[in-house]
């Protein structure tokens, strides 16, 4: 086995990559991570791509890693600015730092391209860790592993970490009433007030995939886009230009009414799953962002046999509206020893929170208990 690294993904062809992230998340495959960096998303934010290679003897491609050096840690969603500002304070700088992650992507799903190969596995987990030490870098950090990947990772005596994400599933539904009928009487009906706000409001809801919008559709979908960050004094990090070369992965549901676009949600589909990302809106319609976010999502998947709908990251009111706690984990190697033991403590103190903090989302689960309403 050979290991190298490369700053590109144009250094590998597509059919090489695709082998080993299979057909099933959108997030991994070579047309999106090759957008994000055709699309100038990356290095503006900085995100410096340095993808970890696995050969075989005979020059085949039999791992892969899609990792970045990072000068922030804007875009991860596993936050560790508090660490950051410890390394400051000690008169240390905590970047650049190593993560494997999707950048601008809370979302779990393979960060270890292997096809299965557990030795192979091994040696990237091994190697991220020898390319951080002989670059001086301060740390690495797996964000968003699969759930067999976290167990592999687990071996390697890294620091953990787990958090909590609302995600529905599709209990095989034969449609939207079928799916509140799971729900609770008083769950169920606020859900139907919601949805009746807004039809009252006489706005209608599209689901449109990103081939079939039109020039004006596309401009409209990213000023949505652009308009969320402005609002929260953010930076929209994506461009249009990466968002139409993702166009055939891309769903639009797009609010009108009287014959205009008010407001707009951006998913991302999966073979099993839709994926919630963006949403925007010019003014506020009572009702509407649950409509686009939530609603059509989950009408979408049950319509298209989906089995899951992520919706993005936070928001313990997606709760209310079918949606159920699930860990997400991340992976933490810390060069300096004495703050990977400091960093160690405090992970653990948060896990007993964090494990509390799921028993209670838990408890507000809107579905039917056995025998009740």
């Amino acid at each position: 086995m050979k290991l190298t690294t490369s700053e590109s993904l144009k250094d590998i062809t597509a059919g090489q990559w695709n082998t080993l992230a299979g057909d099933s998340n959108p997030f991994v495959q070579h047309d999106f991570l090759l957008a994000l960096e055709t699309g100038d998303c990356l290095r503006p934010y900085g995100w410096y791509p340095l993808y970890l290679l696995a050969w075989s003897d005979d020059d085949q491609l039999i791992g892969a890693a899609p990792a970045y050096i990072k000068t922030n840690s804007y875009g991860e969603f596993v936050f560790d600015w508090a660490w950051a500002e410890a390394y400051q304070r000690a008169g240390l700088d905590y970047y650049p730092k190593l993560v494997i992650a999707i950048p601008f992507t809370p979302a779990t799903g393979p960060r270890l391209l292997t096809a299965g190969n557990e030795a192979v596995a091994q040696a990237l987990i091994n190697y991220a860790i020898d390319t951080a030490k002989q670059m001086g870098l301060t740390s690495v950090h797996w964000l968003f592993p699969a759930a067999e990947e976290q167990a592999l990772i687990q071996q390697s005596n890294l620091l953990q970490r787990f958090d909590f994400q609302f995600h529905w599933q599709n209990h095989q539904y034969k449609n939207f009433d079928d799916f509140l009928s799971r729900l609770s009487s008083k769950k169920r009906k606020n859900i139907k007030r919601e949805r009746r706000i807004v039809q009252q409001s006489n706005i209608e809801i599209k689901t449109l995939n990103g081939e079939e919008l039109t020039g004006e559709q596309w401009q409209q979908l990213y000023n949505f886009y652009k308009i969320t960050f402005m609002k929260k004094h953010g930076t929209a990090t994506l461009t249009l230009s990466f968002f139409k070369a993702i166009a055939h992965k891309l769903l639009a549901i797009i609010a009108h009414q009287d014959n205009r676009m008010v407001a707009a949600a951006i998913c991302i589909k999966g073979k099993h799953t839709l994926y919630g990302r963006h949403w925007g809106c010019y003014e506020d319609y009572d009702s509407l962002h649950f409509e686009v976010c939530y609603y059509a999502g989950i009408e979408y998947c049950i319509a298209n046999q989906l089995a899951f709908f992520e919706p993005g990251a936070q928001g313990e009111h997606k709760i209310a509206r079918g949606f159920l706690p699930v860990k997400t984990w991340s992976s933490h190697w810390v060069a300096h020893e004495g703050f990977r033991g400091i960093i160690g403590d405090h992970l653990q103190k948060e896990a007993l929170m964090m494990q509390r903090y799921g028993e209670e989302l838990m408890e507000s689960s809107p579905y039917k208990s056995a025998g009740g309403d």
